[in-house]
């Protein structure tokens, strides 16, 4: 008889613009709780050996690996990425998303997020200088490991 048991939930890393430290964080954190860690990119990128981290590799273009990782991101995976519209669509599907700073994205603040995510396009769009973002601070990399941490406690509760 066939096991119909889905797969553990597993983290989903839009790794083109995940910060090194970001993404170290996350390779410890695979370790210690045997979760999947899975780097999407349109590069090739350096992975630890490991059993639980692995890198997926797609073609160029425009939000290729977003839609890979929407694709195949399920309810209770968890997405990180800085990109809102690819949070959108993961919180949309029931998977949980942060960006590298930790801060959550909801089915609550979502909507919120892209009025202003295309607010600030707009200004751009019309010559408007917003810069960038801040630099990634202790407190950042803190606070996002505190929220994995939180995602992962969440996770083994539900085994």
């Amino acid at each position: 008889m066939p096991d119909h048991t889905p797969p553990p939930p597993q983290i989903w890393v839009d790794a083109d613009a995940c910060p090194v430290v970001i993404r170290d964080i996350l390779f410890r954190a695979a370790e210690r709780a045997q979760v999947q860690v899975t780097l999407v990119a349109n590069q090739w990128l350096r992975t630890p050996g490991s059993r639980f981290i692995r890198a997926l590799q797609v073609s160029g273009g425009f939000d290729v690996a977003d839609d890979a990782i929407a694709e195949r991101a399920r309810p209770g995976d968890l997405v990180v990425t800085q990109d809102i519209p690819l949070a959108a669509r993961v919180v949309e599907c029931g998977a949980d998303a942060i960006d590298p700073r930790g801060e959550r994205f909801t089915r609550d603040n979502i909507a919120e997020r892209l009025s202003m995510r295309n607010f600030m396009d707009e200004l751009r769009g019309a010559g408007v200088q917003t810069g960038g973002p801040a630099a990634l601070h202790t407190r950042d990399r803190q606070t996002f490991a505190n929220q994995l941490d939180r995602w992962i406690a969440g996770r083994n509760v539900q085994r």
